[in-house]
């Protein structure tokens, strides 16, 4: 099925929700865009949007005697965690792959004034908020043979202030993994983000996308070769904030990623896939998608992108059938107000994903003609679409609370963010430093952010559609690139649906 039968399943399904709700998908999505600029560490372009923050962790690294400036603050502390800040650069390179030609590049102020969001070059500023993550990896992986960095900073160390990252004073440590102390769950999710990030600069920057593939290639081999995970070697420092339960998806996932970015290679990832994808879990059935379980994910993409790997489409299909209410196989939560409901903390790291995970099914089903098997019931591609849209609107504000979980977007959402560059005076309005235990006054005050942190998706509601907005309550109000990198593809699925059938 073309592109165009999509666009229509699309159409009758955004046309069958208007009534339900209506947003400007397009402003959502570069605000969702907007937030990476926020959590920017290093020295910052001369672009730079988020006008309050100002260049911070230029020394990072130094403790090891390597260039480690750059990258991306996870969340809303000053700590660079290298597994979530990998997987957020595959799942932005991702969703620009699978849905940037639904982000305009250049937009006249004409075709902007029709469409919302002026003339903001989305598809520019997703490969931008890719190449800054994509750039930090590459020193990581490169900087030093047989050793990937995966960590700048003491979490415990750090979560004793609350400063702004242009002030941060507390141990910027280095973390890495070896051949004697390996991660391959790290540093397969790292491969796999590099790999990812070729595939978008392959057109518009052919060397550097060159350079990360051969980088994306070493640093695989290096997690297959030195297998163990990184919660063992590390694991003072990486838990309890992020364990990997194990690096047996990374490895596969990586090798998909490889396998797609590597047209000169693809049968050797192929052949890595078939050999190992018993012994690494791919035959198993898993429910949910994240930055420590890949497996879902790797399946669906597997059977969706590999000739000959259609195997893994009834454990695809079991996945799918878990989160359709009524169908067989259904076992997922979702709350009075219809979220989906994995855990509450930072719950909507998993609906970004989840709806994801179903806008790219439904165009890999209609590519093929193809439906999601429940038993004896057929799920076609635009119950999926449906699904998916109920779960970004609902974080958009169609919820019973009223209320948009994404800061900045609607007329009223969170003021209170577990941030600390957003909850404190930004160095340009108070140049002076505010040390680590005076911060504190900021976290625990009742007064809204000193700053706008546009874009960020929080963590959300419980399972009863109750949120408090407060920050000192992390669980719910604290927000991360890996939450806001799904949703950059499910916006730009809706905002081009958008474009292309609103009169």
């Amino acid at each position: 099925m073309s592109r165009a039968c999509l666009l229509l399943v699309v159409a009758a399904v955004c046309l069958a929700g208007r009534e339900a709700a209506t947003f400007n998908y397009a402003d959502a999505l570069d605000k969702a865009i907007l937030f990476f600029e926020a959590q920017r560490s290093g020295k910052l372009p001369p672009g730079q949007r988020v006008a309050w923050r100002a260049d911070s962790g230029l020394s990072d690294g130094s403790a090891d005697g390597v260039d480690l400036a750059g990258g991306y603050y996870d969340a809303g502390d000053n700590v660079k965690f290298g597994l979530p800040m990998a997987f957020t650069v595959t799942m932005l390179s991702w969703s620009v792959i699978e849905f940037g030609d639904m982000m305009p590049e250049r937009r006249s102020s004409f075709l902007g004034g029709i469409f919302g969001g002026g003339g903001v070059a989305q598809l520019d500023n997703a490969r931008a908020a890719v190449r800054w993550g994509a750039d930090y990896l590459l020193k990581a992986a490169t900087a030093t043979p047989d050793t990937l960095y995966v960590q700048v900073a003491d979490p415990y160390q750090d979560h004793r202030c609350w400063e702004r990252p242009e002030d941060m004073d507390t141990p910027r440590s280095v973390y890495k993994v070896t051949p004697q102390s390996p991660g391959s769950d790290v540093a397969g999710e790292t491969a796999a983000a590099l790999a990812a990030a070729s595939i978008v600069f392959r057109v518009s920057d052919p060397s550097y996308s060159a350079k990360l593939l051969d980088a994306a290639q070493l640093v695989f081999d290096f997690a297959d070769k030195y297998r163990g995970s990184y919660s063992d070697s590390l694991s003072s420092v990486v838990c309890p904030f992020y364990c990997s339960h194990s690096y047996h998806d990374e490895l596969l996932w990586a090798a998909s990623w490889l396998h797609l970015a590597s047209p000169e290679k693809k049968d050797v990832y192929l052949s890595y896939i078939g050999s190992n994808g018993l012994a690494l879990g791919a035959e198993q059935d898993d429910f949910t998608f994240s930055w420590d379980d890949k497996r879902v994910a790797t399946k669906g993409f597997l059977q969706s992108r590999a000739d000959g790997l259609q195997l893994y489409k009834a454990h695809t299909d079991n996945y799918i059938c878990s989160l359709v209410p009524g169908a067989n196989g259904f076992q997922s939560q979702y709350t009075p107000g219809g979220l989906l409901f994995k855990e509450g903390d930072s719950n909507m790291q998993y609906v970004t994903s989840t709806a994801f995970l179903l806008l790219t099914y439904a165009k890999y089903l209609s590519s093929s003609a193809a439906t999601v098997s429940c038993g004896s019931t057929a799920v076609s591609p635009s119950i999926l679409i449906s699904l998916a849209k109920k779960q970004v609107d609902y974080i958009l504000g169609a919820n019973p609370a009223g209320m948009s979980y994404m800061v900045g977007f609607g007329a009223r959402y969170p003021r209170h963010v577990h941030h600390r560059g957003a909850s404190m005076p930004s160095v340009r309005d108070h140049p002076a430093r505010i040390g680590c235990d005076e911060g504190f006054r900021y976290l625990h005050s009742p007064e809204p952010d000193r700053n706008l942190l546009a874009g960020a998706v929080v963590g959300g509601p419980d399972a009863g559609d109750a949120f408090a907005d407060g920050r000192d309550n992390y669980a719910q109000a604290e927000p991360s690139t890996y939450t806001n990198a799904p949703l950059v593809g499910a916006l730009a699925f809706f905002a081009g649906a958008h474009k292309i059938f609103t009169p």
